[in-house]
């Protein structure tokens, strides 16, 4: 047997807001069950989100490692949406290289869900 693929899942307080952010993102909503489950997809990345209203970011221990072919391309996308500063939700960590030989950046959404990005340095 052979895994196909991993799909995070991660809370959010509101699936509005979290597919409005999301959608900013790139991503598009593949299925929404009222307010119990959101699947949303871009290319091959699925991330799934359960309804948890009483959620707090500042304790989220969430999150999803992405990787894309141009990690660089993805981070000036994302840099263009403006998503607030170096503290609170959401924010976004520009791209640089780590020791561990990755070149990566981050997003935390409205949820304080991460989103980490990177490709191996070359």
């Amino acid at each position: 047997m052979m895994y196909e693929k991993v799909c995070p899942i991660m809370p959010s307080r509101d699936f509005d807001v979290t597919e409005v952010f999301y959608g900013k993102l790139g991503f598009q909503t593949w299925f929404r069950q009222d307010n119990q489950y959101l699947l949303l997809s871009r290319d091959s990345v699925e991330l799934h989100f359960f309804h948890k209203p009483d959620h707090d970011p500042a304790t989220c221990d969430h999150g999803a490692y992405l990787r894309p072919g141009d990690v660089d391309a993805v981070s000036a996308e994302i840099a263009a949406l403006g998503l607030g500063g170096d503290t609170g939700f959401p924010r976004f960590i520009p791209v640089e290289d780590k020791p561990w030989g990755m070149r990566e950046a981050a997003v935390l959404d409205p949820d304080g869900n991460l989103l980490r990005i990177g490709q191996e340095i070359a």
